[in-house]
């Protein structure tokens, strides 16, 4: 597959109706593991899946529900009505699983990733108690970060965070990658080799971000404008974003590959940024642990 702006954006569907609205096949995107799509049902609805020889991670992005599982049933599950009103809830399952989620508020919107795994671990709901905030960068390259199934996770593959960039900001800066897996002579892991998707939704109608990526040898260059629901595909390379002036830019990160971890290297050119980072923006958290009480 060749990448270039056009094939690393993938365009929302959305009707506004019930079902899959985004969506992202391994295949389609010339790569090993990552699948995901993004699914929106009414009060009452149901979507049932059956694992099979994958791992997946499914993300409450907004809405409450109940799950059923093979492992047990979770009532009650979310809290949020969408991504910029609290912390996520998540489950995670593997192998060879069953589950079905309906929906017991009005509307109900999640993300789901999967990647295929030869090993198994236990179902694990993730609440927002579990999930840590991170504040990254400064200036206006501060951002938070969510982590819902962060390096460490008890599973195979996934790492799955939550990004805010607030208005004017940049993030994923200074450009980074994780294109190899590279480990010092003691076996540390310096670089893991991952593929990456960014699901993006923006806080107001008519917002976008700008997303850059690109390799070192420029093979691969291309920047996208990503709307509320578009999915940007990362195969390899740096890919720094920058959110519009006047709305903040959320984005859901599935990740996968020779690790479960975010070991990455940043673009030499661009380190030096970090130098002149003096505060963090004090708009953030944009979500917090008090609105949960």
């Amino acid at each position: 597959m060749k990448y270039i702006s056009e094939t690393m954006l993938v365009k929302s569907k959305d009707s506004g109706d019930s079902g899959i609205f985004a969506e992202v096949s391994a295949g389609q995107a010339g790569w090993d593991y990552l699948n995901m799509a993004a699914m929106r049902l009414r009060r009452g609805e149901s979507f049932a899946v059956e694992t099979r020889a994958h791992e997946n991670a499914t993300v409450i992005l907004g809405g409450v529900c109940d799950i059923r599982t093979s492992d047990g049933d979770f009532q009650n599950v979310g809290r949020r009505p969408d991504v910029f009103s609290g912390m996520p809830y998540a489950l995670y399952m593997s192998r060879n699983k069953q589950f079905e989620i309906t929906a017991t508020s009005d509307a109900l919107e999640f993300a789901s990733c999967w990647v295929p795994t030869d090993q198994d671990f236990p179902t694990q709901l993730v609440t927002p108690a579990n999930s840590e905030i991170e504040l990254r960068g400064g200036g206006n390259a501060s951002r938070q970060i969510n982590g819902i199934l962060p390096p460490g996770f008890n599973c195979h593959r996934i790492v799955a965070v939550e990004v805010y960039t607030p208005s004017g900001n940049w993030s994923s800066y200074p450009p980074h990658k994780h294109d190899v897996h590279k480990e010092d002579a003691d076996g540390n892991l310096l670089e893991a080799d991952l593929e990456e998707i960014y699901f993006y939704k923006i806080d107001h109608p008519g917002g976008y971000a700008y997303q850059r990526v690109y390799n070192d040898d420029r093979s691969i260059d291309g920047v996208m404008m990503a709307g509320n629901h578009d999915t940007v595909l990362v195969p390899e390379g740096y890919h720094p974003v920058v959110s519009a002036h006047g709305y903040t830019t959320y984005y859901l990160n599935f990740l996968a590959g020779s690790a479960q971890s975010l070991a990455n290297s940043d673009d030499p050119a661009y380190e030096w940024v970090k130098g002149t980072w003096t505060y963090v923006d004090p708009r953030l958290p944009i979500v917090h642990h008090g609105m949960e009480g």
